[in-house]
């Protein structure tokens, strides 16, 4: 699923991914071009390191969710969890294994660009 949601992002918000880490080269930042700030990382974590079963490793997406209560409810879904290594206040992970949907995945993509956006491309 991570070629799809790169897909998804180059088409509707013209965004490439940005790999910064040499040594994690599969991990992905996106971020907005004005700004920089990051919407999304897409990375390979240890199944261990979510708590899930079995060995290996599994594609995740981060990100921001700016309500706390709506951050709050979709940690209780399944294939949800507070965010790997980022802020838990705000963050959250997402297993593109698709135990979430494609089209609920892109809803929080864009929930996440919006929470990041420069305050003068933000909706009102």
């Amino acid at each position: 699923m991570r070629e799809t949601i790169f897909a998804y992002m180059k088409k509707k918000y013209n965004i490439s991914p940005d790999y910064p880490w040499i040594k994690y080269d599969d991990n992905a930042v996106f971020r907005h071009r004005d700004n920089r700030k990051w919407f999304a990382l897409v990375m390979s974590v240890a199944r261990e390191k979510l708590g899930l079963s079995g060995e290996g490793y599994v594609d995740v997406i981060n990100l921001k969710i700016p309500d706390r209560m709506l951050k709050d409810m979709l940690v209780r879904e399944p294939g949800i969890y507070p965010a790997y290594h980022m802020s838990k206040e705000h963050w959250i992970t997402v297993l593109l294994d698709k135990t979430v949907s494609e089209d609920k995945i892109c809803d929080l993509i864009g929930l996440s660009f919006e929470a990041t956006a420069s305050k003068k491309k933000r909706k009102i």
